[in-house]
């Protein structure tokens, strides 16, 4: 069993993303409820990789549509809950692996999808996974991003840990993009679409926003 850390601090070094996640997932199990949300509408045998697949709701939709489906996720107890995830007769590659460093060979997928992964590593580490997507791309291929915006309810709370970025309670970092941002992330790439979806929630009776910037690029 992973030790915990002993201070706060310890969990924005480079074991604590590790570390906080796979205690997320072990203690709560499936973390992610509902459909999922924004899966584009891929043909059958598109081969896409899931970055950060989490507990596996996104990458059972895409196997159940016939998609060429390779997912991967820092925390082993993610990893198990998607392969739970995964009805009899649906099947993906699946595996542990840190996006900082990924195994597979360049030009091998048609597709990525990058939800809610980028904003969870520090600035440096988000270049480093943004270039290694681009180049597992095929020529023409799509990526498709998702990170919580700078208007999200939550931006600003927290230890900060780098400019727009903070680390909770539970050990999670969490970076809030600009659209900006985002597109000079993935500068090498040609923008098709980015945008800010925002919604309303209603906690104790006042209504707060929550944001994140939607993104779609496709590699030259």
């Amino acid at each position: 069993m992973t030790a915990e850390p002993d201070r706060e601090e310890d969990m924005a070094g480079p074991a604590g993303p590790l570390v906080a996640w796979d205690l997320e997932y072990r203690s709560k199990g499936r973390l992610w409820g509902g459909n999922p949300q924004g899966i584009p509408p891929f043909p059958a045998g598109t081969r896409v990789l899931e970055v950060g697949c989490g507990d596996g709701k996104t990458l059972a939709a895409l196997a159940a549509r016939g998609v060429q489906v390779t997912a991967f996720d820092l925390s082993p107890s993610a990893v198990r809950l998607s392969k739970a995830q995964l009805r009899q007769g649906l099947y993906a590659d699946l595996l542990v692996a840190d996006g900082r460093s990924l195994p597979f060979r360049a030009g091998s997928f048609d597709a990525v999808i990058l939800y809610h992964v980028a904003g969870h590593l520090r600035s440096s580490d988000r270049g480093q996974l943004a270039a290694g997507c681009t180049d597992l791309l095929r020529s023409g291929g799509h990526l498709f991003f998702r990170g919580f915006s700078c208007e999200d309810l939550r931006a600003g709370k927290g230890t900060p840990v780098e400019e727009q970025t903070f680390l909770r309670g539970n050990g999670i970092m969490t970076h809030y993009f600009c659209e900006e941002e985002v597109a000079s992330l993935f500068s090498d790439m040609i923008r098709k679409s980015i945008t800010t979806h925002r919604w309303t929630m209603h906690i104790r009776g006042e209504p707060l926003v929550r944001a994140e910037v939607l993104a779609t690029f496709q590699k030259p």
